[in-house]
C-alpha cells in the first residue's frame, strides 16, 4: 500500500472513541503499517466533542490531516458526523451510529438539536448507518455501541488480513472481551445489510 489513508473518529466524551482508536492503531501496527495518531479530547469529560485522527500506510510523516483529507469517518454520534464533515474527501466513506447524545446546550434547551443529520451526510458521502445503541442494548450493554459502530466500519477500511477479534481480545479487559467481540460481529453484520 503506497498511499497513506486517513481515518477520522468522532464522538462525544465517554462514548469510547479513544478505545476504538487504540484497537485500530494496534491492529494496523501489528499488520506492519506505519501508523500515526492524534487525539483531540476537547471538553470530553463534560460530554464535549472528541476526535481522533489515524493515518496509516507504508510511510506516514505526520499524524494530523486537514479539511477534505479523510478517507473514512467513524462517527459515534450523528451530530458529530455533521460537525466533522468538512474533513471528508468527496469520495469518502462515513460510518454513522444513528444515535443522539444531547450536549449541555441542547439538554438545557439553550440550543436545538439539528434534525436530518444522517440524511445530510447521505446526500454528500457514501454512508453506512447503524443503530449502534440499539444493537448494543440487545447484546446486554449499550456502552459497547462504540465497538458495534467500529465493526460496521471494518470492511469499509479496505484492509485485508486483520483479525479484529484477536486485537479486541488483546486491548479490552478480559471480563469485557466476549461482549466486545459480539459487538464487533453484530456491527459487521449490520453494515453488510447497509452497504
Amino acid at each position: 500500500m503506497a498511499e497513506t489513508k486517513s481515518i477520522l473518529l468522532a464522538g462525544v466524551g465517554g462514548q469510547g472513541a479513544i478505545l476504538i482508536s487504540r484497537i485500530l492503531t494496534k491492529a494496523l501496527v501489528d499488520a506492519g503499517y506505519d501508523v500515526k495518531q492524534c487525539e483531540d479530547h476537547g471538553m470530553a469529560q463534560r460530554g464535549g466533542s472528541v476526535t481522533t485522527q489515524v493515518r496509516f500506510g507504508d510511510k506516514v510523516y505526520a499524524p494530523v490531516f486537514g479539511k477534505g483529507q479523510a478517507d473514512i469517518m467513524i462517527a459515534l454520534e450523528k451530530m458529530e458526523a455533521v460537525r466533522c464533515a468538512s474533513f471528508m474527501k468527496p469520495e469518502g466513506i462515513v460510518v454513522i451510529n444513528d444515535y443522539r447524545q444531547d450536549s449541555s446546550l441542547t439538554a438545557s434547551g439553550l440550543a436545538e438539536y439539528p434534525e436530518g443529520c444522517v440524511e445530510a451526510m447521505q446526500d454528500k458521502f457514501h454512508t453506512i448507518t447503524v443503530k449502534g445503541e440499539e444493537i448494543a442494548a440487545e447484546l446486554g450493554n449499550s456502552k459497547c455501541m462504540n465497538v458495534v459502530t467500529f465493526g460496521a466500519a471494518c470492511d469499509a477500511l479496505g484492509i485485508d488480513g486483520i483479525d479484529w477479534e484477536s486485537v479486541i481480545g488483546e486491548v479490552v479487559p478480559e471480563k469485557l472481551r466476549e461482549l466486545n467481540i459480539a459487538a464487533l460481529r453484530a456491527g459487521r453484520e449490520a453494515a453488510c445489510r447497509n452497504w
